[in-house]
């Protein structure tokens, strides 16, 4: 099978079922960013040395994957696919009480940044948080999947847990916000 199908050279490409939508239709916008943030979550594991760390964003890399396939199908299309379902979200929130067992108390607003492992996963949530906004939005135009935005929104929770978590392992202190003025 060749790379190319010529397909999108119109500016036009497939949703799951066969749909033809513009390259511009917002639920393509949203399966960038989700793509965006997967790619994201590549970078950031190939700097991750902690297994457990490691494990859990694979994890989420492959749940990411499937999650740009729900938005990419429409939910009345024909095909069948697996859905983010309310499962995943618990499987999120479960991980956040594991990363944030690891940190103390947050006593103040935090910047993004420590180590360079929390310095990605910061990044990897401003990500994450622009694909749930690409996600709400999408959904003003087209029926979307409501567990895929709930899944965006707690999968930023459980970056911002693992960066708190990833400077805690390398010894670094959370940066605090300091008010000017």
């Amino acid at each position: 099978m060749k790379l190319y199908t010529r397909r999108g050279d119109d500016g036009q490409t497939d949703l799951f079922g066969g749909k033809r939508v513009s390259k511009t239709d917002l639920r393509i916008g949203a399966c960038g960013s989700v793509d965006e943030l997967n790619c994201m979550l590549g970078v950031t594991i190939a700097f991750c040395n902690p297994q457990s760390m490691r494990q859990i964003l694979l994890q989420l890399q492959h749940e990411l994957f499937e999650l740009g396939a729900d938005l990419a199908t429409p939910l009345d299309a024909k095909i069948k696919i697996s859905r983010v379902a309310q499962t995943h979200i618990d499987a999120l929130e479960k991980f956040i009480d594991q990363a944030t067992g690891q940190t103390q108390p947050m006593t103040c607003f935090i910047l993004p940044g420590g180590c360079e492992l929390a310095a990605r996963l910061h990044l990897s949530r401003a990500i994450c948080r622009r694909a749930e906004r690409d996600a709400v939005d999408a959904t003003t135009s087209i029926e979307l999947n409501p567990m895929a935005v709930t899944y965006l929104n707690r999968l930023s929770d459980l970056l911002f847990a693992m960066a708190r978590w990833a400077n805690v392992i390398e010894g670094v202190a959370d940066v605090p916000w300091e008010q000017k003025g």
